[in-house]
């Protein structure tokens, strides 16, 4: 659908959506740009507090993945005037806002409307220098391939909604989907230019994002099948507990991904699960890797190593058995 929307040529636009980027960046000054974005979904857990801090961290997100700093957030609403309904808003502002105090985010206000379907999220503006402006186009050959989170909120997500899981067996992934990418981003500016591209892992999951980065890179990769999942995921899978998303994921991916032969159907579908509020996937210097992986420790990110940049095709993944 993006070839209806025009191109730019301004020169003050550094980033658009040519490259599929995480963000849009406008340049203000020589030594500031500002960084933008928008997110929002339906209800994806039971509590609407909740809900309200995955839908903040997940929007902030993008900021995070450009290397910038939120400034100040918009909240978008659109909730029915059910009065069943109405009075549950209150708390799921409520968790939007913690969360953006948390990131040291304004909230200036927003909009809304009635809708038969309740649906929340945020437009984020952060600011980056310029030059420390990090985009999921500057991908090298021997670059090595860091995750921050583990996989499988689709799935769980989905499987809460069929009554196959309760909320204690969706804890793990509200606690990852309401940790803000933040520490991430800190480490990948203390890493510098070692940190050649990155992009958050969301609702095209991790091959779809991979995909776009190295398309917008000119490279390939090789990927491990061997990725951080959440407890339960893979059994979830297995019994049909598979969001839409992930399947068309799936499907799509077939284009321009080469499997083993003998690889697990069930971890095919978590490597092209939708994800919200993912990790961070960084593509790193080799020789950086090391100390980018200790600036991610020390802000308490893990830090998984789970491919290659290559030459190749650009966009192709090859899904290995290891990293």
């Amino acid at each position: 659908m993006l070839r209806h929307v025009p191109a730019v040529s301004d020169p003050r636009v550094l980033v658009d959506a040519a490259t599929r980027d995480d963000a849009a960046v406008f340049q203000v000054a020589p030594d500031r740009a500002l960084v933008a974005t928008v997110d929002f979904f339906t209800p994806i857990v039971d509590d609407p507090r909740t809900f309200g801090a995955i839908a903040a961290a997940n929007a902030l997100s993008d900021i995070y993945a450009m290397g910038a700093r939120p400034l100040f957030a918009l909240n978008l609403v659109a909730w029915p005037r059910d009065p069943a309904l109405l009075p549950l808003l209150g708390p799921v502002l409520e968790g939007a806002a913690a969360v953006a105090a948390e990131a040291g985010c304004l909230l200036l206000g927003g909009h809304s409307i009635d809708d038969a379907e309740p649906k929340f999220g945020m437009v984020a503006v952060g600011e980056v220098a310029p030059d420390k402006i990090i985009t999921n186009a500057g991908a090298r050959p021997g670059d090595r391939l860091v995750l921050t989170k583990p996989l499988g909120t689709g799935v769980l997500a989905t499987a809460l909604k069929r009554d196959l899981i309760d909320e204690p067996a969706m804890a793990e992934a509200v606690r990852w989907m309401t940790t803000l990418n933040a520490g991430a981003a800190d480490a990948m500016r203390a890493a510098g230019s070692a940190v050649h591209a990155a992009t958050d892992v969301t609702g095209f999951g991790l091959l779809g994002h991979l995909h776009s980065l190295l398309e917008a890179s000119g490279a390939a990769a090789d990927l491990s099948a061997d990725v951080p999942i959440m407890a339960h995921v893979e059994r979830l899978v297995a019994a049909g507990a598979v969001p839409g998303g992930t399947t068309r994921n799936l499907e799509a991916a077939g284009a321009w991904t080469t499997w083993p032969r003998d690889l697990d159907p069930v971890r095919r579908t978590v490597l092209a699960d939708a994800q919200t509020s993912g990790g961070m996937l960084i593509a790193v210097a080799p020789e950086s890797m090391e100390h980018l992986c200790a600036a991610l420790a020390e802000r308490d990110v893990p830090a998984h190593i789970i491919g290659t940049v290559r030459a190749g095709p650009a966009g192709h993944i090859t899904i290995t058995e290891h990293a």
